[in-house]
C-alpha cells in the first residue's frame, strides 16, 4: 500500500486572519531564493527605489558641510519620514551630533569629520564657523512598505535588515538571478500555527527565534 503525505498548502497555516486581505501584502520577493509556505521572512530596502535628501537648518550658526553617502544613503531598518541631527556638544573644529530617527528615538551619534552608518548614511565636515549647540539638519527618507523592500528567508546572521522577522510566506515561490517575482506575505493582524513556520536550518537559537517570534508579535501576527 502507498502511503501519500499531503504537504502545508498555500495558506494552510492560517489559524485567523483580518476580513479581506488586510492580513496580506503583495510584496517583492529578492533574487535567487527558493521559498517554502510558511517561511519566516526578513526585509532589506532597495537603495535605488528609496529617495532621501538633506537640509540644513536655517538658523544654524556653524558652516559646516554635510553631506549623504552618494551609494548607500539609506541603510537597513530605514524609516519613512524625516531624521533630525542636532548639535549636542559644542567644540572647537569639531563637536558631537545626536541623530534621531523619525519617532525621535536617538539611534546615535557622530563627531564631526566622521561618517555616519545606521539606518541613514551620511558625514559632516568641518566649517570655516564652528557649529553651536543646537545647530541641525533634517534627512527626509522615502521608503514604502511594501513597495521599496526586497522580502528574503531569514537569516539571523545577515545585516541587511533580513536578521530581523518581517512577516511570514503564504505560499512557495523561487527567484533566480535575474528576476524578481511578486509574492505574498502575512504581515499583520493575523493567527498563525506555530508548529508549520519554516524556520531558518542553521543559525538559529533559542534567543534568536524568541526574538523573531516576538518581531512577528509586534506586526500583529500571533503564533498558536
Amino acid at each position: 500500500m502507498t502511503t501519500l503525505t499531503e504537504t502545508l498548502h498555500a495558506g494552510g497555516f492560517i489559524v485567523s486572519e483580518a476580513n479581506g486581505r488586510r492580513s496580506r501584502d503583495q510584496v517583492t520577493i529578492g533574487l535567487s531564493q527558493t521559498l517554502v509556505t510558511a517561511q519566516v521572512l526578513g526585509r532589506t530596502p532597495v537603495p535605488s527605489s528609496v529617495t532621501s535628501s538633506a537640509a540644513a537648518d536655517a538658523s544654524n550658526t556653524g558652516n559646516g558641510v554635510f553631506t549623504l553617502d552618494g551609494t548607500s544613503p539609506v541603510l537597513a531598518d530605514a524609516k519613512n519620514g524625516v531624521y533630525r541631527i542636532v548639535c549636542i556638544e559644542p567644540n572647537t573644529n569639531s563637536g558631537t551630533f545626536e541623530v534621531m530617527d523619525p519617532k525621535g528615538v536617538a539611534i546615535g551619534r557622530l563627531i564631526v569629520g566622521n561618517t555616519f552608518a545606521n539606518q541613514i548614511k551620511f558625514a559632516i565636515a568641518d566649517g570655516a564657523t564652528d557649529f553651536v549647540a543646537g545647530d541641525a539638519f533634517s534627512v527626509t527618507v522615502g521608503v514604502e512598505d511594501p513597495g521599496d523592500y526586497d522580502y528574503k528567508a531569514l537569516d539571523t546572521t545577515a545585516t541587511d535588515g533580513s536578521q530581523r522577522a518581517a512577516g511570514v510566506l503564504f505560499s512557495a515561490i523561487s527567484t533566480d538571478g535575474s528576476t524578481k517575482k511578486q509574492g505574498v506575505v502575512m504581515r499583520r493582524s493575523c493567527e498563525l500555527r506555530a508548529s508549520d513556520l519554516v524556520w531558518p536550518t542553521s543559525n538559529l537559537t533559542a534567543a534568536q527565534k524568541a526574538q523573531a517570534i516576538q518581531e512577528l508579535n509586534d506586526l500583529g501576527i500571533i503564533l498558536r
